[in-house]
């Protein structure tokens, strides 16, 4: 429900009958546009889209003393290929029981304030993530690229870290996963490969 994520010009520019799947947050935000097929879910909660994606939400990142926002788990119904998304780099201990997946989609990088410390927690959590849910891939949020932000803290916030770091930490920690760099506006298409579970 924050702007960074339920952008309000973006979300007037919109079809208004397109369907919304959102946390309790969000749902409010854009019901308030005039959003009318929204589907609000709480941690936990699943919601199936035509039959051929399952979204679960999964504790995410703590956004307020007492609000944690959603991550969420995509499930291609007809690959069983899964994907984890969760923008702040805050990772439930509960998304254990899904590995593997996957791709995940998380930052990187720390985005740190003074005195504040990290508001954009990357780091530590993508190697913590990736070895909670052994990835094929990972998608870097929040690492820049053509990426504008405005206002007056943006000029205090100090980034740390960079792909090729996290790179390098996860092929130390014996990790297959390998980090994809997307350039923002471009489509590319993530080569997965089968997997084959243990019964």
């Amino acid at each position: 429900g924050l702007e960074d994520h339920a952008h309000p010009q973006t979300l007037k520019q919109l079809d208004k009958n397109i369907p919304v799947v959102a946390s309790p947050t969000a749902a409010k935000v854009v019901k308030e546009f005039g959003y009318s097929q929204i589907v609000t879910l709480a941690h936990n909660e699943t919601y199936s889209f035509d039959n051929s994606i399952e979204i679960r939400a999964v504790p995410g990142s703590l956004v307020g003393p007492t609000l944690v926002e959603n991550g969420y788990i995509f499930k291609d119904l007809k690959t069983d290929n899964t994907m984890y998304y969760e923008p702040h780099g805050s990772h439930s201990e509960k998304i254990k029981e899904f590995a593997p997946i996957d791709v995940v989609i998380t930052p990187i990088i720390n985005l740190n304030l003074p005195l504040v410390g990290p508001i954009i927690k990357g780091n530590e959590s993508a190697l913590q993530v990736a070895q909670w849910l052994k990835p094929q891939v990972m998608l870097p949020t929040a690492a820049g690229g053509d990426i504008d932000f405005q206002g007056l803290l943006i000029s205090l916030l100090k980034a740390e870290g960079s792909v090729e770091e996290t790179q390098l930490q996860l092929t130390k920690n014996n990790l297959e996963t390998k980090v994809i760099e997307a350039q923002p506006g471009e489509r590319f298409e993530v080569q997965l490969e089968q997997r084959v579970l243990a019964n």
